[in-house]
């Protein structure tokens, strides 16, 4: 088949570095609503565009780090990033979906990709702008990558739910823990990766997409967790961004335990695609209350959690925000929180309010 994937970089990075990529709603600084002011704030941001950068829509930035060695190290770079655009003029909200944005209010970002996004999406990529946490991890050879895929994917469910932070769509509750999964399955090839047995059926599985129309381009492969050989990781995608870095960086470390464990002891049996699946669906829906597939069954999300915390060992100190989130709530349980004291004015003012607190390794004000 034609544009393989291109010589893999695994290995060449620290084993298990981490490396964030978060994505940001830019609002108008007086009404709160979307404000398609990409370009502009860019021309004033110190940080090079390898650290912050173009996202989809012009009403986005995506704050990245570089590789680092630890995921506190990552998420301080992320908070530069956010630091540098709010000194550039620009207000970020981080949330899944702006909770009152109107259906296509939205500028698409001009350039050769996402023109041919467009072309290929349609409509569906006009509908309103969407954020997610996206978690890479360095592994060090291609079998490697296929064990960390695989880990990942059998932990899915759980950290959607973990990760759940877009209650709110179009001005109205969506009865979602996570509305941004309902818009982003929408798109073709989204959800659970397939369970693959090595790299040459991996190769093989992007071979078969491509000779069913899909892109010939591995990195337009939209699997919630998927290899990314020119980087050397393997990336976990589509979590809603995190409103609080203190959350974002439970959630990565969370990531990376997983790819670690799974590298060396891999997943023998992995679990049928369905039942992670509806398990997905039910954590995006129902947040940290949801039940979902978990070692073979269907638990309380939250004993889910506690059973793989304490699988993977005490002695993590970035591991305790997941715990933090499992007692406090998540983002959706915060956004409701909020909008049930205040109604959507006051929650549109605490999520840029909250995106803007500095990391303090406590909570951001109500």
């Amino acid at each position: 088949m034609t544009d393989p994937v291109p010589e893999h970089r695994f290995g060449e990075s620290e084993p298990f570095s981490v490396g964030l990529e978060e994505e940001l709603l830019l609002v108008q600084r007086d009404t709160l609503a979307l404000a398609h002011a990409a370009d502009e704030v860019l021309q004033g941001i110190e940080l090079p565009r390898e650290r912050v950068d173009h996202e989809a829509f012009l009403a986005e930035l995506e704050v990245r780090s570089e590789p680092c060695g630890s995921v506190h190290d990552a998420i301080v770079q992320l908070l530069e990033g956010r630091t540098a655009v709010g000194e550039a003029g620009g207000t970020l909200m981080a949330s899944g979906l702006h909770p009152s944005a109107e259906l296509f209010d939205v500028e698409l970002v001009p350039s050769e990709r996402y023109e041919r996004v467009e072309r290929q999406m349609r409509g569906l990529i006009k509908r309103t702008p969407e954020c997610a946490l996206h978690v890479h991890v360095g592994v060090p050879d291609t079998g490697a990558a296929v064990a960390a895929l695989t880990g990942l994917r059998e932990q899915l469910p759980l950290l959607h739910g973990l990760g759940a932070n877009s209650p709110f769509w179009f001005n109205v509750d969506s009865g979602m823990a996570s509305a941004r999964s309902a818009v982003i399955r929408a798109y073709p090839g989204r959800g659970i990766p397939p369970a693959l047995g090595s790299w040459d059926e991996y190769l093989e599985t992007l071979d078969a997409v491509r000779a069913g129309g899909g892109p010939t381009d591995h990195t337009m492969v939209w699997w919630d967790a998927r290899p990314q050989p020119r980087l050397g990781t393997v990336e976990l995608r589509e979590i809603d961004v995190q409103t609080s870095l203190d959350s974002a960086g439970g959630i990565a470390a969370l990531a990376r335990a997983i790819v670690r464990r799974a590298v060396e002891s891999p997943v023998a049996e992995p679990a049928l695609e369905q039942a992670l699946h509806w398990s997905s669906f039910r954590a995006a829906r129902d947040g940290l209350a949801a039940e979902i597939w978990h070692g073979g069954r269907t638990v309380p999300l939250r004993v889910a959690a506690a059973e793989l915390l304490a699988e993977l060992g005490p002695g993590d100190p970035e591991l305790e925000q997941v715990e933090r989130i499992v007692r406090d709530g998540n983002g959706a349980d915060r956004q409701r929180a909020v909008h049930q004291r205040g109604g959507m004015p006051a929650l549109l003012r605490y999520l840029v309010e909250a995106t803007a607190w500095p990391l303090r390794g406590q909570a951001a004000p109500d």
